[in-house]
């Protein structure tokens, strides 16, 4: 008989969620930082945890990674810092920014447990878990061992992504992890001189078509725009300034509030049980 993994939550976090891809280089990771910055705008107590060991950037996107060193506690565990409102932690925190993180299947499976074991996170709200690319050991463990409230997918408007997706997505549903919804990262280009909508993937209405076949919503389409790869850069994200704090922080607040109510009645129904 199979043996069954005992679901845990974590002490103090009322909701866990997933920021999932499935395929690299769709914006997954700012799409990640932006929505947690714009939930602690949003009175959330919120949390981000890096789960991408092999390529941790959230340090950085989060302006965290000139720190030196992490806190802890006198149980042993990390005390995570906090910026903008978000506590975060990520072996980007803990190794240099030049050094690589060369680590077989096991080994990352052992150093995720390590990140969601060994930190105080305090109360929160929501965490959020940005998670690698793809659908490999990182996602099961994190999904078999941790008890989580849904999983977020961003994709892009071209095939090659949406076939990704719509294979991550068939992942989450085989481990029982519900689907909160699908996000359109570079949707489109708004021409800064014109303000015409540029669709430079084509407009094929690919994520539509996935959020139908699993009947999830489509929270929202997020335009090219340069600032907000500006802001990554930099550890200024484009919604830490607030929903009217910067034109593209509009879409992020959008979707982070349609997130939230989601879980909110998600919430409710846990509590009328």
């Amino acid at each position: 008989m199979a043996k069954t993994i005992q679901k845990l939550g974590i002490p103090g976090v009322k909701n866990i969620i997933a920021v999932s891809s499935c395929k690299g280089g769709v914006g997954k990771s700012t799409t990640a930082v932006n929505l947690a910055v714009a939930m602690s705008n949003l009175g959330r107590v919120t949390g981000l945890l890096d789960a991408d060991v092999q390529g941790p950037s959230i340090p950085r996107m989060l302006g965290m990674h000139k720190l030196e060193g992490v806190k802890g506690t006198a149980e042993g565990k990390f005390l995570p810092p906090q910026n903008y409102g978000v506590k975060a932690m990520s072996l980007g925190l803990l190794v240099d920014d030049d050094k690589s993180v060369v680590a077989r299947g096991p080994m990352i499976s052992q150093q995720i447990q390590g990140l969601i074991t060994q930190v105080d996170w305090g109360e929160l709200d929501v965490l959020c878990i940005d998670m690698p690319p793809g659908t490999h050991d990182v996602h099961l463990t994190i999904a078999q061992h941790l008890s989580l409230d849904g999983a977020v997918v961003v994709t892009t408007p071209q095939e090659i992504a949406a076939m990704d997706t719509r294979r991550g997505m068939q992942m989450f549903r085989e481990v029982k992890v519900p689907l909160l919804g699908l996000i359109e990262n570079m949707s489109y280009f708004l021409c800064p001189n014109c303000t015409e909508k540029h669709y430079l993937f084509g407009k094929a209405n690919l994520a539509e078509e996935a959020a139908k076949k699993f009947q999830i919503p489509l929270l929202g389409a997020i335009p090219f725009e340069l600032s907000t790869r500006e802001g990554g850069d930099l550890g200024a994200p484009v919604t830490h300034l607030g929903e009217n704090g910067h034109v593209m922080a509009k879409p992020y607040f959008s979707i982070a509030k349609e997130i939230l109510q989601i879980l909110d009645e998600k919430d409710k129904k846990k509590d009328g049980q």
